[in-house]
């Protein structure tokens, strides 16, 4: 039975490689006035920066500048909202990875409202209800991992003990283009590649198990899917000869996991992200990859356990027959195989253990009582405290 479902706004995709070169045109439909939001250095040392600082002399357009040194806090949007608030912007353009893109979508919402961020972060402040008006925004990715340039929410992090990872999040934030260039990617260091390639892995699967996911979702998760299974492995070892098709294969899974987890939803392992990147340094990629294979193993089992017929494990196995390319007759054999392929692209692309950044047994309780946000709420199973902690146990 083909099920109802809703598909909530989307940006405007531009998708190839050169299209960097239609961004002077792009603004010039808001304005002649833009704030550029990008990353601390990766994008502004780069040939594409200056190239395009030509550009956009050519097109009469005026400039500003901010950029995000790691995940973007409350204040620093706050902090950047009062310093351009006054400048008449037309457009805000994001430029750079996950922290960037939000950063820039937060700070395109709140332009022209004036309000603090915190007024409208989840679980936060007083959770006012956004009206805008908005900055336009355009979203251009230079990671191939977090999806953000295609979602809603702008993630915002305060670190520390009584830290938290919340989402300021309404569909007027939703990029007015998406301008997503695989020719961006070059030069990406093997780390970043694992770590954001596993992100969109996870991002994809998560959405596609999700208890919101639904024909359309489905169709655009596997088609990403395969397309990370054909290119993650391959770039994380720096074939030359097959980089440009795969970093323009992995741009094109990361755009999909964006729109996959906007419209239904993530699971466990994004609820364990949200505390373990607010509590600890590690990178969400990491946590992502470093998890995966046994976030999965834990909802097979647990499902099997309890739910032997969620409507998940069959979608499981089909995950086990797109990624491991081959034919199961027995769901059991699948599963196991998918798993070990996880474990396998988890080892091989080095992903390191939580440990590593401070995590051990006495901090395990606290991560598990603040995993319940938004994400967990839509895993295809409710896993129990004790099944949460000996996910994080068995990548300690």
């Amino acid at each position: 039975m083909l099920h109802p479902f809703s598909i909530a706004r989307l940006p405007r995709i531009e998708f190839g490689c050169g299209v960097l070169d239609t961004l002077p045109a792009l603004i010039r439909r808001y304005g002649k006035q833009a704030l550029f939001v990008t990353g601390g250095q990766s994008f502004i040392q780069t040939r594409h920066w200056t190239r395009l600082q030509q550009a956009l002399s050519s097109k009469q357009i005026h400039w500003q500048h901010c950029a995000v040194k790691g995940e973007p806090s409350p204040m620093l949007v706050d902090e950047t909202v009062a310093s351009f608030r006054a400048s008449d912007i037309d457009v805000v353009v994001g430029i750079g990875g996950g922290s960037a893109l939000d950063a820039a979508k937060a700070v395109a919402g709140l332009l022209r409202v004036g309000d603090s961020v915190t007024d409208y972060l989840e679980g936060v402040g007083p959770e006012r209800t956004y009206t805008g008006p908005v900055v336009p925004f355009i979203a251009i990715p230079t990671t191939a991992g977090t999806g953000s340039e295609a979602t809603k929410n702008a993630v915002l992090s305060l670190p520390g003990e009584h830290g938290y990872k919340k989402s300021f999040r309404d569909e007027q934030l939703v990029a007015e283009y998406a301008v997503v260039d695989p020719d961006l990617l070059t030069g990406c260091p093997a780390a970043l590649i694992a770590a954001n390639g596993m992100d969109a892995l996870t991002q994809l699967m998560e959405s596609y198990v999700s208890l919101k996911a639904n024909r359309f979702t489905d169709a655009l998760a596997i088609d990403g899917l395969k397309a990370v299974r054909d290119s993650l492995p391959v770039w994380y070892r720096q074939t030359q000869q097959a980089e440009a098709e795969t970093r323009a294969k992995m741009a094109y899974a990361a755009l999909l996991s964006g729109i996959t987890l906007a419209q239904c939803g993530l699971g466990s392992v994004h609820g364990l992200a949200s505390p373990l990147g607010t509590f600890y340094p590690i990178p969400h990629g990491v946590v992502c990859g470093t998890l995966v294979a046994e976030a999965t193993a834990m909802n097979i089992q647990s499902m099997r356990e309890r739910e032997a017929g969620n409507p998940a494990l069959p979608k499981y196995a089909h995950l086990a027959e797109i990624l491991c390319q081959q034919t199961f007759t027995q769901q059991e054999a699948a599963w196991d195989a998918l798993v070990g392929l996880l474990h396998d692209w988890t080892t091989q692309m080095q992903l390191p253990c939580l440990g590593q950044y401070g995590l051990d047994e006495t901090g395990l309780d606290h991560v598990v009582a603040h995993s319940r946000g938004s994400s967990m709420k839509t895993n295809p199973i409710v896993l129990t405290d004790d099944e949460i902690k000996e996910i994080l146990q068995r990548r300690l």
